[in-house]
């Protein structure tokens, strides 16, 4: 009874700050990956674009193993500490360390970074799941209360986006200021300390600060059944195989490679395809905190006034039809040359406004996660938050999989040049290279809406199940 009446309380700012600063790690860590890896290990170190995308690639196959095994172990652990805050606690030393170590790469070949690459992705993307997934996790137990969700939601998404933009302002307002700009080797050695500092930083205060909740969280059902391969595969399935999961499951993962290809891409685009100086784009960095402040602030107001699944529809359709607009119309001729006054701020303006709308879907969609565990319940008798939130950490990490790899492979295809000066770039390579981003971006968003079109959880039913759950005592 204690456990429920805690979880009917509203959450507190502080509980809201606290759970949500986490995601900051989680953050710095996507914005390393997205914005930097690509441009940092094929541009600046040498590797072969192709091979980064593959690396990448591999690591997502070895997150299709541990992640959901992760997030069944941390709906069943039994600890003095509950089940989620141990694997946080375990997790901040070892992301911390590994990826430090991937800004900091040995001088071998390219077999040899190929593998060092390799490897570390897997131990990162392996540890930052042991920290993600658990808390995440942790939002339907802070509250059952349906807008509130998406304000939890909303926190870990501004601390996300905040924490990783920290670090592309710190890169371009003072690590990649010398005279070799973005492509500086020892810029992404001081950034990979920084970095690292963070993300250790960021994983203790969100287990501290929310540690004193551990007496109110759930605890695993007991069965009497022993644990085996067979009953872990089999109780995955019967969580996982709910149409409503599905459709948000295959609507994020297009959310992600849309997300991954247009953030391994968006220096490149920036500095080379619309000729914007380094200056320009330390302030385009900058604005992404006004975005992610609108964004925290739309989510919340319109799951209130429309609920998740058409305040998800509404803000996609304006968002997804906006980002790749500027540079469809640059490619048919409507828009200012480089160089003309009108490009920068015209450019950034809409972009201000896309990314904010991104965010609020972003926070809107992940929270619809949380309303899903009422209704597994129901039908199972377990609650598997773990499960749910291990699938979608999974799901953002293809951001790094086949957004990456599909950058990579648009890079090949197209035959950009490796560590050339924008100016020097053959007007026809840009020109392609924009024929291939804005109309793939475009049909991803959009894919991706259609999914959601197939979940069926509104408020009503969200509150039915709690209702039928309190009537069985769970």
């Amino acid at each position: 009874m204690a456990t429920q009446a805690a979880m009917a309380e509203k959450p507190s700012v502080w509980l809201k700050l606290a759970h949500g600063s986490g995601a900051a790690a989680f953050g710095i860590k996507n914005n390393g990956f997205d914005y930097f890896l690509l441009l940092f290990y094929g541009t600046v170190i040498g590797l072969e674009p192709g091979l980064v995308g593959l690396a990448i690639l591999i690591a997502l196959v070895a997150d299709a193993i541990s992640d959901p095994l992760v997030g069944y172990w941390s709906d069943n652990l039994r600890s003095r500490w509950g089940r989620r805050h141990p694997f946080m606690y375990a997790a901040a030393l070892p992301v911390a360390l590994s990826y430090f170590l991937l800004w900091n790469p040995p001088d071998w070949g390219q077999t040899g970074l190929f593998f060092y690459l390799t490897a570390l992705a897997v131990l990162i993307r392996t540890f930052i799941t042991f920290y993600e997934t658990p808390s995440s996790a942790l939002i339907p137990e802070l509250t059952r209360d349906y807008e509130e969700r998406t304000s939890l939601q909303a926190y870990r998404l501004f601390f996300g986006w905040s924490g990783g933009n920290l670090m592309s302002v710190v890169m371009f307002g003072a690590l990649l200021t010398g005279p070799l700009g973005m492509r500086d080797p020892h810029a992404y050695a001081t950034y990979g300390i920084v970095a690292s500092l963070l993300i250790f930083a960021t994983i203790m205060i969100s287990a501290l600060g929310t540690h004193s909740r551990i007496p109110y969280l759930h605890r695993p059902v007991e069965t009497g059944e022993r644990y085996s391969l067979r009953r872990i595969f089999r109780e995955m399935v019967e969580t996982l195989s709910e149409k409503s999961f599905l459709a948000l499951f295959f609507a994020t993962v297009l959310f992600a490679i849309a997300t991954g290809l247009s953030a391994a891409l968006a220096f490149l685009m920036l500095n080379y395809f619309w000729g914007f100086s380094e200056f320009q784009i330390f302030i385009w960095t900058c604005t992404v905190f006004f975005s992610a402040l609108l964004g925290f602030l739309l989510a919340p107001w319109t799951t209130r006034k429309l609920g998740k699944k058409r305040a998800t529809i509404v803000l996609g359709l304006f968002a997804f039809t906006i980002q790749p607009a500027p540079v469809l119309l640059r490619l048919v001729g409507l828009m200012p040359e480089n160089g003309d006054p009108l490009l920068f701020p015209l450019v950034l303006g809409i972009n201000v406004i896309d990314l904010a709308l991104i965010i609020a879907v972003q926070a809107v969609a992940y929270s619809m996660i949380a309303d899903l565990v009422e209704s597994n319940q129901l039908r199972t008798g377990r609650r598997s938050e773990g499960v749910y939130y291990a699938a979608m950490t999974f799901t953002r990490k293809t951001t790094q999989g086949l957004g990456v790899l599909a950058a990579g492979l648009i890079l090949s295809l197209i035959d950009f040049p490796e560590g050339a000066d924008p100016a020097t770039v053959d007007p026809d390579t840009l020109w392609r290279l924009g024929a291939f981003y804005a109309p793939a971006l475009l049909f991803l968003w959009l894919a991706a809406l259609a999914f959601v079109t197939r979940y069926r959880i509104d408020k009503q039913s969200h509150e039915d199940n709690l209702r039928r759950l309190a009537e069985q005592g769970g």
